[in-house]
């Protein structure tokens, strides 16, 4: 086949499979932004926790890192073994929370710890108590570590989600997994090609809105 006949044909496939791309898209879009809401409550919540603390601080990090060195196929594999996961979109959930804690525990905590002692120690003489020393001056000052770790997080975690179409998960791995599972057939190339791109195109389109989140919340003085 011709480069000029196979972008043809590629085209021609974006025409009349277009609507079914976007319907993948906004599905994989959905799953992304609830695991990553679900790991930033998660893996702030345990940051703030245990930035102060050495041992707990170490163990959190190992145990978000251990996640991240299981394989996809693997972690997606053991978790439709739990009854009240199965097959689908609740595993996929599961499986990217675990994945998406790391980036986000490990900022928050070096976030935190950045934060400059006089600027605590002014709070603690103004008799503010922890909880509202961390949550009205430390955190607000470590937010661009933390909103840095979030988007870590996201990106990786749109790559991620396309695998778990292996386990039924909804997005634009159908569309990819779709194509492998037809190679040979005219369509396979482009429907792989499709799915691939449009999670790019996912990725490009998150990390633009990280940027947007960016300049409307974090002060000039501080980015």
């Amino acid at each position: 086949m011709g480069e000029d006949s196979w972008y043809s044909s590629f085209w021609t496939y974006l025409e009349f499979t277009w609507e079914n791309l976007l319907e993948l898209a906004l599905a994989h879009s959905i799953i992304v932004i609830l695991s990553v809401a679900i790991s930033t409550v998660i893996g702030v919540g345990l940051g703030m926790a245990t930035y102060r603390a050495q041992r707990p601080r170490e163990l959190v990090l190992a145990v978000t890192g251990t996640f991240l060195t299981i394989p996809s196929l693997a972690l997606f594999t053991l978790l439709i073994q739990v009854p009240v996961l199965g097959l689908g979109a609740p595993s996929v959930v599961v499986a990217l929370v675990l994945y998406g804690l790391l980036p986000i525990v490990r900022n928050t905590i070096v976030g935190l710890r950045e934060v400059d002692p006089s600027v605590v120690e002014s709070a603690l003489g103004m008799g503010m108590s922890r909880w509202t020393r961390l949550l009205r001056i430390e955190l607000p000052l470590a937010w661009p570590v933390v909103l840095t770790g979030v988007r870590v997080s996201t990106l990786l975690l749109i790559g991620i989600a396309a695998i778990g179409a292996y386990i039924n998960g909804p997005g634009l791995g159908e569309e990819i997994f779709g194509g492998l599972g037809n190679l040979g057939s005219a369509s396979a190339l482009n429907q792989v090609l499709a799915g691939t791109l449009g999670v790019i195109v996912l990725a490009v389109l998150f990390d633009l809105v990280f940027v947007a989140i960016f300049r409307f919340t974090i002060p000039k003085g501080i980015r």
